[in-house]
């Protein structure tokens, strides 16, 4: 068997698993990454990027016929072929060669194949040609993210569902369209594919509303807009069972209320599950199947000797992109000046530790209207035993929202610790609300006080100035 060495071997080179290699490459470490598919994963080729690839026209072509002026030359319907192209342009055709080369340029060593680990700094590839063992001088760090959930309803594996993978790869749009669940996949996709030619997109979700983690408002919101754009939604029911007789004919689906839905195509968007059933987890005493758990540090608990680690969505502190990729920058450089004797060394970040995952995760659903928030809701915050005081403001009424959009729609709410008056959670829903979120969580990690928030004084006329809406609300 081949044997090699490294400093550092990584499985998994997704975004978290090329950020932790990069960090701990520019420490002076050798870093071995193994990957069994595409150099960039999930969110690269299947997620983040194609979804948004998706979306983007539809946004700014909606977002052009809300403006007079702009709205009689957006005359036109979508180019659907062209839409497509885009989303390919921006996963390379499934081609990896572009990572693939900012590894080597980077100086980490790619390994193709499976690995697993088969005991302490070990890890086992499984390779066309055989089978490659690495060892690890340092450390040993899992990034292989998750996997789309395919829950245990009568009939739907056999039925061939659409996962995320498969909605956004898709070369062309079912005529109907079955989404099962609320959440970020079910709503975005469910819009997208509406736009692109789905004649009936149909969302069933066992919730009372969809984007259930969120403010109430938010998924109402998003809901409107989902029906505006000829979306059903059904709420408060499950499905039990889905027939497919036909392996490549329609799809009918048996709700809990009795109701039937056919569909040409079923996309479940029922969340995610850990990356770990096939990864060796067990000869190190972690439980296959299982998230890992980690301190702040990253380093996988129950494990002795801390030379395991876990970033990103595998070890299920915020299952969103940005989130693993700073877990992995800290993660990298604690790893180089741990392995150079200097752990007092605590580079750009002040601690390499990775405390934003508890409280400060933004986060953004890329609907029609969009949905940003940061930290808790208020919900969250009352649960958790914070003093709690918040505001509201209709961003339709501030003159920058105006202006930006014909009749816009949307709505911003603070939620406030009313004994220290520093901003817990924030959320925003409307056109281009994305842009808000960035501030309130520099607010809320800064622990900035209302008081000084005073004094950031937003321009005019920006939809910023929802933030001296929401201050003005606060001081009344």
């Amino acid at each position: 068997m081949d044997i090699q060495t490294y400093d550092v071997v990584v499985v998994g080179a997704g975004p978290a698993g090329e950020n932790v290699s990069d960090r701990a490459v520019r420490g002076g470490l050798s870093v071995a990454i193994v990957e069994a598919e595409l150099v960039g994963g999930e969110c690269s080729y299947w997620a983040c990027i194609p979804s948004k690839a998706l979306l983007r026209p539809i946004h700014a072509l909606a977002a052009a016929r809300r403006v007079p002026g702009s709205r009689e030359a957006a005359s036109g319907e979508l180019d659907v072929a062209a839409v497509l192209g885009h989303r390919d342009a921006f996963i390379s055709g499934f081609d990896d060669a572009g990572q693939v080369r900012w590894l080597e340029g980077a100086g980490i060593s790619l390994v193709r194949g499976h690995g697993r680990l088969t005991g302490e700094k070990f890890v086992e590839v499984e390779r066309p040609g055989g089978t490659t063992a690495l060892t690890a001088r340092h450390a040993v760090v899992l990034a292989t993210g998750t996997r789309a959930a395919v829950p245990p309803i009568p009939g739907l594996r056999e039925a061939r569902p659409w996962t995320s993978r498969e909605a956004t790869s898709a070369a062309k749009a079912p005529r109907r369209l079955l989404v099962l669940g609320g959440g970020v996949v079910a709503v975005e996709m469910a819009q997208a594919w509406r736009a692109l030619g789905c004649q009936q997109v149909t969302i069933v979700q066992r919730g009372d509303r969809l984007l259930g983690r969120t403010e109430p408002f938010a998924g109402a919101m998003v809901q409107e807009g989902l029906e505006d754009a000829g979306v059903q939604v059904v709420l408060r029911t499950g499905v039990r069972r889905i027939d497919r007789p036909d392996p490549g004919g329609p799809i009918r689906a048996t709700l809990s209320d009795g109701r039937i839905v056919s569909a040409d195509e079923v996309l479940v968007g029922l969340g995610r599950q850990p990356a770990t059933t096939d990864l060796g987890v067990d000869t190190v005493g972690l439980e296959p199947g299982d998230f890992v758990p980690v301190d702040d540090t990253m380093a996988a608990q129950g494990v002795s000797g801390q030379w395991l680690y876990a970033v990103g969505d595998v070890n299920g502190r915020a299952l969103v992109t940005h989130q693993g990729k700073y877990q992995a920058r800290a993660l990298g450089d604690l790893i180089a000046a741990l392995a150079g004797g200097h752990p007092e060394d605590t580079g750009p970040w002040g601690r390499h530790v990775a405390t934003a995952d508890h409280d400060a995760v933004p986060q953004v659903v890329f609907t029609d209207p969009e949905v940003a928030s940061v930290g808790l809701t208020e919900s969250q915050a009352r649960a958790a035993g914070h003093p709690v005081r918040t505001v509201e403001y209709a961003l339709g009424d501030v003159s920058g929202a105006a202006l930006h959009a014909e009749g816009y729609s949307g709505h911003a709410k603070l939620v406030v610790d009313s004994d220290r008056e520093v901003l817990l959670g924030a959320t925003f829903v409307g056109q281009d609300s994305a842009e808000l979120v960035h501030a309130a969580t520099v607010a809320l990690v800064g622990e900035v006080p209302i008081s000084r928030l005073w004094h950031a004084v937003p321009s005019f006329p920006t939809i910023s100035e929802v933030w001296l809406r929401l201050l003005e609300e606060w001081g009344r």
